[in-house]
């Protein structure tokens, strides 16, 4: 089957620039973006009803941008004022950056493990355990990081700030026909099927990054016809360049 249109279900790159442009136009393709997911606050009344205070806490960890811009929008809606000594600890530096976004960045507040990961901002952590920690989590969050600090025996309570949900589909878009789509998180194809509830595969060709997309695809009934990452191709974009490159032999 001939590939000519690719849906990426994925918000458009603000840049107007995207490898995934370049691989389709190589194979005479049109590449397509439009987000299937977005993520919303919880409201005022399901936070307070997790009976947790923010200001009780002297740091906030930030494990995404998704969660500081919540974090912060929230707590507007709650009307907390953000003290001007509160410590920020985050994943990364990127992420540590954005802080920049929502207050005055003070080295001296601002905490982040030099290469990254969850595994390192914990080890950080540890060595400031007389904080009083708070993880703004999403609704759909995994354990393992409560898991890690519970188990350095840090004080630290999180609390639900923000969850994912389908995007809405207008009837245009509903009809619209591709011939592939490439799928990045279980939320997507949970997505799919809320926008198309008597949705039909046929020939559509279904794509997904990382396992758990992957499983997702397989349990909705769906046929999976290129999962990504492999050995040979660590991202969806070389995996879906070599797939281009046997469909066009």
């Amino acid at each position: 089957m001939s590939i000519k249109k690719i849906l990426i279900t994925q918000p458009k790159p603000e840049s107007g620039k995207s490898p995934y442009y370049d691989i389709a136009s190589r194979y005479g393709a049109v590449a397509t973006f439009r987000a299937f997911i977005e993520v919303e606050s919880v409201t005022t009344r399901e936070f307070r009803n997790q009976r947790v205070n923010i200001l009780d806490h002297t740091a906030i960890v930030f494990t995404s941008r998704k969660a500081m811009e919540h974090f912060f929008g929230l707590s507007e809606e709650l009307r907390v004022s953000i003290p001007d000594d509160m410590k920020y600890f985050c994943i990364n530096d990127h992420v540590a950056n954005y802080l920049q976004k929502f207050v005055v960045y003070r080295k001296r507040k601002v905490f982040f493990p030099e290469q990254g990961g969850q595994v390192e901002l914990v080890n950080l952590m540890g060595k400031h355990n007389k904080e009083t920690f708070f993880l703004p989590m999403a609704e759909d969050h995994k354990n393992d990081l409560i898991e890690q600090l519970t188990a350095k025996k840090l004080l630290f309570s999180h609390a639900v700030m923000y969850r994912t949900i389908s995007a809405e589909f207008s009837v245009a878009e509903k009809k619209e026909k591709y011939d592939m789509m490439i799928f990045f998180s279980p939320a997507g194809v949970t997505s799919l099927l809320h926008n198309h509830p008597d949705f039909k595969q046929g020939k559509l060709q279904i794509a997904a990054f990382g396992p758990a997309t992957c499983s997702a695809v397989e349990q909705a009934g769906l046929r999976l016809d290129l999962a990504a990452p492999t050995p040979t191709a660590t991202s969806m974009a070389m995996a879906l360049d070599t797939y281009l490159e046997q469909q066009n032999k």
